[in-house]
C-alpha cells in the first residue's frame, strides 16, 4: 500500500517486526531472513483491556500515548531486538469498495479516471483520507469480461487513524516504513490459493470480518458486529463466571469444555451460530452475484483459536473449513510447532506484516 508508507527514513536491519494493533490486544512477531527463508525470532501478545480498566479479551479504544505504553511493555516482554517494523491499520477504520470504470490503455489516464471517480464513493472529503487503488486482474477463463470496463478496488483510510498510529509508533521509539490494512496482511500469511475464491472469516474481539479473496485481491467484504468478546460474555453470563475465567475457558477448551456438568457448548454456540448464519448469507450473496463457488473457508483472528471451532463450522458450511496457521510460512524449532499452531489465528496479521517487511530487505 504505497500511499501509506511512512516518512521515517530508518536504517534497514536484518530483523524486522510485524505489529498488529488490534481492538483487544497487541501482537508482535519478529522475523529475520536466513538464506531467503523467514525465521521466527520471537513473538508476543499483550491484552489491552487492563490498560483501559477493562477485563482481558474486551475491545478497547486507547489514545496514542496508552498504545505507545503498551507497545513498549510488549516489546520488552517479547525481548524484541529491532525497531524496524510494519504496522496494521484496523479494517473498521478503512473503506474498501469494488467499482467498475471505463478502461483506458494509458496507465496515467487510467489513474486519472480512478482518482476522479473515487470521489463519488468516499463518504467524506477526499482531503480527509489517504486513497489507494488496485486494478483487479482479469483471469476469467470463460472470457466474459467487458473489454471496455475495468474493475478497481478502492481503499481509503482516514487521516486521523494514520495520525493516531504514527503518534503511537513514534512514542514507542519504533520506525515504521509502512502501515497496512489488516486484511492485506492476513491474506499474505494465510491464503495459499492463487486463483479460486477463498472466504476468510476473521473473528476479532468486537466484530467479525468476512471477505472473499480472489487472485490475491479482496473481491467482497462484510463486517459482522459480533465477535470474540460476545462469546466470552455469553460464557460468563450463562455460567456465572468472571469475564477473565470465561475468556480462559473459551481459549483452552472451546466447544469441548465442560465444568461441573454445567458448562457445555450452548454458551459458545449461541454466538457462533449467529455469526456463521450471517457469514452464510454473505457467501450466498457473493456466489450468486459472481456466479462462482468459494473453494474453501479459513478461520482466523482471536476467535479462531476457539477449540473445535473448525469442526463446528464444517457442519455449518458445505465447504472445506480450516484454521489459519500463518507460522507455516516461517522456520521455527519443531518443539514450538504445537504451540504456534494453537495461537496461529491470532498472529495472522502480525506475521503478514513481518513477511512484507522482510521483502523490503531483498
Amino acid at each position: 500500500m504505497g500511499l501509506f508508507d511512512s516518512l521515517f527514513g530508518a536504517k534497514k536491519s536484518k530483523s524486522v517486526l510485524g505489529i498488529d494493533i488490534g481492538s483487544s490486544s497487541l501482537k508482535v512477531v519478529q522475523l529475520r531472513s536466513k538464506g531467503g527463508v523467514a525465521v521466527l525470532e520471537t513473538y508476543g501478545e499483550l491484552a489491552l483491556g487492563p490498560y483501559a480498566g477493562n477485563e482481558v479479551g474486551q475491545a478497547t479504544s486507547l489514545p496514542a500515548d496508552k498504545i505507545a505504553e503498551t507497545l513498549k511493555d510488549l516489546l520488552h516482554e517479547a525481548n524484541a531486538t529491532t525497531r524496524e517494523c510494519g504496522v496494521s491499520i484496523p479494517f473498521s477504520r478503512s473503506l474498501l469498495t469494488l467499482i467498475t470504470l471505463p478502461r483506458r490503455e494509458d496507465p496515467g489516464e487510467q489513474k486519472t479516471v480512478i482518482d476522479l471517480e473515487a470521489r463519488k464513493y468516499i463518504p467524506v472529503p477526499v482531503s480527509e483520507v489517504q486513497l489507494d487503488s488496485f486494478i483487479i486482474p482479469e483471469n476469467d477463463p470463460a472470457g466474459n469480461k467487458n473489454p471496455d470496463k475495468v474493475q478497481v478496488l478502492l481503499v481509503a483510510v482516514h487521516n486521523d487513524e494514520l495520525k493516531l498510529l504514527e503518534t503511537a509508533v513514534k512514542g514507542a521509539d519504533l520506525a515504521a516504513s509502512f502501515y497496512e490494512i489488516e486484511i492485506f496482511s492476513t491474506i499474505r500469511s494465510v491464503v495459499n490459493e492463487p486463483v479460486k475464491p477463498v472466504m476468510v472469516i476473521d473473528i476479532g474481539a468486537g466484530a467479525t470480518k468476512v471477505y472473499v479473496v480472489e487472485h490475491g485481491i479482496v473481491a467482497f467484504s462484510h463486517n459482522i458486529t459480533r465477535g470474540g468478546q460476545d462469546v466470552t460474555q455469553a460464557i460468563s453470563t450463562g455460567n456465572n463466571l468472571s469475564l477473565a475465567k470465561a475468556e480462559e475457558l473459551k481459549k483452552q477448551h472451546g466447544f469441548s469444555a465442560t465444568m461441573n456438568g454445567g458448562y457445555g457448548r450452548e454458551s459458545i454456540e449461541l454466538v457462533f451460530s449467529s455469526i456463521f448464519a450471517e457469514a452464510r448469507r454473505v457467501l450466498a450473496q457473493y456466489e450468486t452475484a459472481h456466479q462462482k463457488s468459494v473453494s474453501e473457508i479459513i478461520l482466523t483472528g482471536g476467535g479462531g483459536v476457539t477449540k473445535e471451532l473448525a469442526e463446528y463450522a464444517t457442519k455449518t458450511f458445505s465447504i472445506q473449513v480450516s484454521v489459519a496457521n500463518p507460522f507455516n510460512r516461517v522456520e521455527a524449532p519443531e518443539f514450538m510447532r504445537p504451540v504456534l499452531t494453537d495461537i496461529g489465528p491470532e498472529f495472522a496479521v502480525a506475521v503478514g506484516l513481518a513477511l512484507r517487511k522482510l521483502e523490503e530487505l531483498r
